[in-house]
């Protein structure tokens, strides 16, 4: 008769492909190890489930099943990433293979664990993954789907596109704006916590939403973005020019290819190139580097070109509710619009240029309340979205409703001026925050 094993489970503490292949694993219960995760590999224990264990069993697969990568945390392979330095390479990979995205737990006792987490600068947000114990109707990347939208533009995109000529041409009418240095030192800080947030893979910039980054709605140029600056975390000393090669290189084929993008990935698109910007002046500090100035040329014409597909949802501009799909698209446009003029203000403060409101962005909605943007499920948003037409019966918040008065208004117009924008910080999340006081800082209100 067979000796029954000592154990009942196995004590193999390496997954079956690291064992296979004989290499260390840092894989940990009800997660993957970073090989099978970079590499695309089934991930999984070898089990020898003992007798009148099939509940423990049952569980462990259930939470296998739950299991998302979040693109943060390293999807690709080295091959695809571009590289002209082999030892850069090496090093950049493996600090994106090492690096793991914090997994803070939600708040409150009765908060429901999740398997994957993504942290905003200042905040942090669950995305919920799919359980045995989850309708399928509530999983995020099952529910979503991105195609005719019911978008429209309300301003004349060319603007956007030409804005970086008011420097040199000011068209009449222009409004200069003066940012006091307290205010351009305040957007550099902000700025540049985006930047490092995605560089070290601690969340992702509040202008991208979170079904953005789900596995199997992201899009190629942001999935390569938040892989590819992973590796301008911890720089060897003398390799910084190389890694701004790697990112330029990217940001013209984004470029060279933005004609023959869809709607959705034009917005990927144009975030990634925000976002390598950003990474130009706040982590590589190549802002003597005219390259940096021709950056913001093309990514303002990213900008216009995107927001010719639509920024606006049709059913907003008719008071209705949209789609769920076609409002995370023009909230995330909007948003991405909004930090791409702050970025602008800010390089044109540090080379001594004028800085001019953005009346072309007029009538736009500004940003949405933190119910509306974080809403995990449709059934959640549309609850939220019906409460936001509600309490605001006479119209939505506007952008330009934070910008100063155009003609002197009387006591009672001021009055409701200051009642809509304090209903509007009743429930804003920290990008709205932050708008909030550059905005009243800069102009008063």
């Amino acid at each position: 008769m067979m000796k029954a094993p000592r154990y009942g489970a196995s004590r193999q503490k390496a997954c079956s492909q690291c064992s296979s292949a004989k290499t260390k694993c840092d894989r940990k219960a009800g997660s993957r190890c970073t090989r099978c995760t970079v590499r695309g590999l089934s991930c999984s224990y070898p089990q020898a489930a003992p007798r009148d264990s099939t509940s423990r069993s049952e569980s462990y697969n259930a939470e296998q099943d739950g299991h998302i990568s979040l693109v943060s945390a390293g999807s690709f392979s080295s091959s695809d990433i571009p590289c002209s330095n082999s030892h850069l390479e090496k090093s950049a990979m493996t600090e994106v293979c090492n690096s793991h995205i914090d997994s803070p737990q939600p708040r409150g006792d009765n908060a429901e664990p999740s398997t994957a987490q993504t942290v905003l600068p200042g905040d942090e947000f669950t995305i919920q993954s799919k359980t045995k114990t989850t309708k399928p109707a509530s999983t995020v990347s099952e529910t979503l789907s991105f195609d005719n939208l019911e978008l429209r533009c309300p301003i004349i995109a060319d603007d956007i596109c030409n804005r970086w000529l008011n420097s040199y041409v000011p068209v009449p009418g222009q409004q200069i704006k003066q940012y006091p240095a307290a205010v351009t030192a305040y957007i550099y800080k902000i700025l540049r916590s985006y930047a490092t947030a995605a560089v070290r893979g601690r969340g992702v910039p509040p202008f991208i939403h979170h079904s953005q980054i789900m596995t199997s709605l992201v899009n190629p140029p942001l999935a390569t973005c938040l892989t590819l600056v992973r590796m301008c975390e911890k720089l060897l000393p003398g390799s910084e020019s190389v890694a701004a090669d790697v990112l330029r290189r990217e940001m013209t084929s984004i470029y060279q290819q933005r004609a023959a993008y869809d709607n959705m990935t034009l917005l990927a698109a144009y975030q990634s190139y925000l976002i390598y910007s950003m990474i130009f002046l706040f982590i590589l500090r190549q802002n003597t580097n005219s390259f940096l100035r021709q950056a913001l040329i093309e990514l303002q014409d990213l900008a216009g070109l995107s927001s010719q597909h639509g920024i606006v949802c049709i059913a907003e501009q008719e008071r209705a509710r949209p789609r769920w799909e076609a409002w995370i698209v023009a909230e995330a446009k909007r948003r991405t619009l909004f930090t791409m003029y702050l970025f602008d203000s800010l390089l044109c403060a540090q080379d001594n240029l004028p800085t001019f409101l953005g009346t072309e962005l007029r009538g736009l909605p500004a940003p949405a309340n933190k119910r509306l943007w974080r809403a995990q499920t449709r059934s959640e948003w549309e609850t939220a979205y019906n409460v936001h037409l509600a309490d605001w019966v006479r119209g939505g918040f506007n952008i330009d409703e934070l910008w100063p008065n155009p003609a002197p208004l009387d006591n009672t117009a001021l009055l409701e001026k200051s009642d809509r924008v304090g209903q509007w910080l009743e429930n804003i999340d920290e990008f709205g925050t932050m708008l909030y006081a550059v905005t009243s800082c800069t102009h008063g209100g």
